[in-house]
C-alpha cells in the first residue's frame, strides 16, 4: 500500500496517517519493523477488572451503540497492555441488529436469533445496510482515532458463513447441521443469503475505514467446520466480494478462522493481505500452506497464558522463530484464538513485553 493509495479515501486516510508507519502496519504490508507488533484477539474484554466495571448492568449489544463506552473499553487494553494495535469493540452481529433482525446476545449462550432464516421469504428481512443505521459507529471510531494517535485501530467484520450459520441456526452449533443441510441441500438460497450477508460485511467494514480505521479483520469463526471444496465452492466467494468492496481503501486486510488448517491457503486467495492462523499449525508451515506475498499473524495457544511465565516465554520464542524462518513473511503475534474470560491481565502485559523486547530489531 502505498501513501498516495492511501490518501485516495481522503480526509478519513489524513486521521489514518500518524498511525502509517507504526509496527502493526509495516508488518501487515510486509516491511521491515522495529519489533514485531503484538495485539490480541478479545484484548478489550471480559479479562479486565476494569471491563467488567465499566459493563456492569449494561447489555452486550448496548454496549456496542454508546460511543464513549465503545471508545474506553478499546483502550483499556492498550493503557494496560502497551499493544502496538486496538481492536474496536463491538460485536458481529451489530450490523444483523442493525437492519432489523431480532438477535440478542444472551450471557453464556451466544449470539441468538428469534427468528432463523430458512426461506428465500424470510431473506427479505436482510435488508441492505446503511451509514444511517448506525451512527455510533462512526462516532466511535472517529473518538478513537483522535485518541489512538499512531496507534492503529482494527475495524473488524464477522464473515459471511458465521454470520449464516447464526442466523440458519438461530444460535451457535458446535456441528452446522441445519446450516450444511441448506448449503448442500438448497444451494441456490444458500448463495442468495452469503451474497447479502457479504453486502451487509462489506458496509460495515467501510463504515469503519471510512471513520477511521487503519485495518480491518474478518472473522471466520465456524469456517473450520467446512472441507476445502466447500469453503471453495460454496463460502469463498462470499468473502472474496466482502475483500474486493474493501480494496479501494488501501488498508490491510486480515482473514481469520478457528480450525482452518486445511483452509490457509484458499483464506489468502479469498483476498486477504494478513491471514490468521490458529494454534494448530506453526507458522512456518502455515506460511507454506498459505503461498507467497501474505503476511501472518499468531499464533501462540491461548491456553499457555495459565502456564507460568518461564513457558509462556519458551512458547512465544518458539512462534517468533518459526516466523522468522520464512524471512520474506510479515509477522504479527497474536494468540492462535482470542483471550479467555479467566486469563491473568498480567500475564498479557508481561507477553506484550517480551515480544516487543525479544523481536527489537
Amino acid at each position: 500500500m502505498s501513501e498516495t493509495t492511501a490518501a485516495q479515501s481522503g480526509q478519513p486516510a489524513a486521521r489514518r496517517g500518524a498511525a502509517y508507519d507504526s509496527a502493526f502496519l509495516r508488518a501487515a504490508r510486509r516491511e521491515p519493523v522495529p519489533h514485531t507488533p503484538v495485539w490480541f484477539m478479545r484484548q478489550a474484554g471480559r479479562s479486565l477488572p476494569e471491563y467488567l466495571k465499566v459493563r456492569e448492568g449494561i447489555p452486550m449489544l448496548d454496549s456496542c451503540m454508546r460511543p464513549e463506552l465503545v471508545k474506553e473499553i478499546t483502550l483499556q487494553p492498550v493503557r494496560r497492555h502497551k499493544v502496538d494495535a486496538a481492536i474496536f469493540f463491538s460485536d458481529i452481529v451489530v450490523p444483523l441488529k442493525a437492519v432489523g433482525i431480532d438477535v440478542d446476545i444472551k450471557p453464556g449462550v451466544g449470539p441468538v436469533i428469534a427468528d432463523p432464516i430458512r426461506s428465500f421469504a424470510d431473506l427479505e428481512r436482510l435488508r441492505p445496510l446503511e451509514p444511517a443505521d448506525m451512527p455510533y459507529i462512526t462516532e466511535a471510531v472517529g473518538l478513537l482515532v483522535d485518541e489512538l494517535g499512531s496507534t492503529p485501530l482494527i475495524g473488524f467484520a464477522g464473515a459471511p458463513f458465521t454470520l449464516a450459520s447464526y442466523l440458519v441456526e438461530g444460535g451457535p452449533s458446535k456441528s452446522h447441521e441445519k446450516t450444511k443441510a441448506m448449503m448442500y441441500g438448497a444451494p441456490e438460497l444458500w448463495a442468495a443469503l452469503v451474497d447479502r450477508l457479504a453486502d451487509i460485511t462489506s458496509m460495515f467494514l467501510k463504515i469503519q475505514i471510512e471513520a477511521g480505521a487503519s485495518a480491518v479483520q474478518l472473522f471466520d469463526s465456524w469456517v473450520g467446520a467446512l472441507a476445502p471444496e466447500d469453503y471453495r465452492r460454496s463460502v469463498m466467494p462470499a468473502s472474496t466480494k466482502v475483500f474486493d468492496a474493501v480494496a479501494g481503501y488501501g488498508v490491510p486486510r486480515i482473514h481469520f478462522g478457528v480450525g482452518t488448517g486445511e483452509l490457509l491457503g484458499l483464506l489468502g486467495q479469498a483476498g486477504a493481505d494478513v491471514v490468521g492462523v490458529d494454534w494448530r499449525v506453526p507458522l512456518d508451515v502455515a506460511a507454506e500452506r498459505v503461498g507467497p506475498g501474505k503476511a501472518l499473524q499468531g499464533n501462540l495457544d491461548p491456553a499457555v497464558l495459565f502456564a507460568p511465565t518461564s513457558v509462556v516465554e519458551a512458547k512465544a520464542r518458539e512462534v517468533l522463530d518459526a516466523a522468522a524462518a520464512v524471512s520474506d513473511t510479515g509477522h504479527i503475534f497474536n494468540l492462535g484464538h482470542g483471550v479467555m474470560p479467566s486469563m491473568d491481565p498480567d500475564a498479557l502485559s508481561r507477553l506484550v513485553a517480551f515480544v516487543q523486547e525479544t523481536s527489537a530489531r
